[in-house]
């Protein structure tokens, strides 16, 4: 199929499902003006209009409201070609659009994705890296990665890592200096907190369980996250993966280690297909791989 075509499709499906050029020039990675542009490439080349304009919203026309299922049968059957062809070729090829947390930004990522573009050079990456919940549907991600399983049928669910939580302080901070004994001592002292996830409790052998403060702070960003804790404003739970390197190199230091904190368990999720895409398997494999190492 013409491929102007079915990027002019896929324009006239976003706006369709958003309601807005804008959210889905951001969904597509596109300019509100080329977007605008597409569409009316496209009602001129058929002759009529598919959208009722206003200046608060768009509504499909009648023609427009037929053509939007027309479309959305030929996009599913262009991408169903698509990887039929894909998993019959012995190297991967293709565009992966992955979703990962905005920790992962901090260099998790980096390795895995450096081997799979050096042993795929016909594999191209579109990464988001976002701690907002996501619309995985909406999306159209080939591979996400978080932190628990999807339970929709129209998905699969495999676990890649399972990795520990700890207690950090950066290194110039008052509690790293101070001789604890008890997690009472904590309370006098600022607590970081990542937004979308649950209340901590540490869990000791012979001391039990104890709940942290209520947030002093709270933040939509593992990245932010941790550079608040290694600028000072407080203590915080991080994973410990992606603090490695600054507990090594002594910038922060770990508060209360032989107390425990849940771990968290990476998966990787991606469309339930009766044909895997080739370069999807091997964008899991090295992620499997890699994180194996961590």
């Amino acid at each position: 199929m013409n491929t102007k075509l079915l990027r002019s499709l896929q324009v006239f499906v976003a706006v369709t499902d958003s309601g807005s050029m804008s959210v889905a020039a951001r969904e597509l990675h596109m300019t509100v003006s080329a977007i605008s542009q597409q569409l009316r490439k496209l009602e001129h080349d058929i002759g009529l209009s598919l959208f009722n304009r206003n200046t608060r919203s768009l509504g499909l026309t009648e023609a427009g409201r037929i053509y939007y299922e027309t479309s959305k049968q030929m996009l599913q059957t262009a991408e169903l070609a698509q990887q039929k062809i894909e998993s019959l070729q012995d190297n991967p090829t293709g565009n992966i659009n992955i979703i990962a947390p905005e920790g992962f930004g901090g260099g998790l990522l980096s390795e895995p994705l450096k081997k799979l573009c050096e042993e795929f050079p016909k594999i191209t990456i579109s990464l988001t890296v976002t701690d907002e919940p996501k619309d995985i549907i909406a999306s159209s991600a080939d591979l996400v990665l978080c932190f628990t399983p999807v339970s929709d049928t129209n998905f699969s669910s495999l676990k890649l890592a399972t990795w520990e939580r700890i207690l950090c302080v950066s290194a110039d901070h008052p509690l790293a200096s101070t001789r604890l004994s008890n997690p009472e001592q904590l309370v006098s002292h600022a607590y970081i907190a990542h937004r979308h996830v649950e209340d901590y409790v540490m869990t000791h052998k012979d001391s039990g369980d104890f709940e942290l403060d209520t947030q002093r702070i709270d933040v939509n960003s593992m990245q932010t996250l941790i550079k608040l804790t290694q600028d000072g404003l407080g203590y915080a739970v991080l994973p410990e993966p992606e603090v490695r390197h600054l507990l090594k190199s002594g910038e922060m230091k770990q508060l209360f280690a032989d107390w425990t904190l849940p771990d968290y368990t990476v998966f990787a999720v991606t469309p339930k297909r009766d044909l895997v895409p080739a370069k999807i398997s091997a964008a899991i494999a090295c992620l499997q791989d890699l994180f194996a190492q961590i």
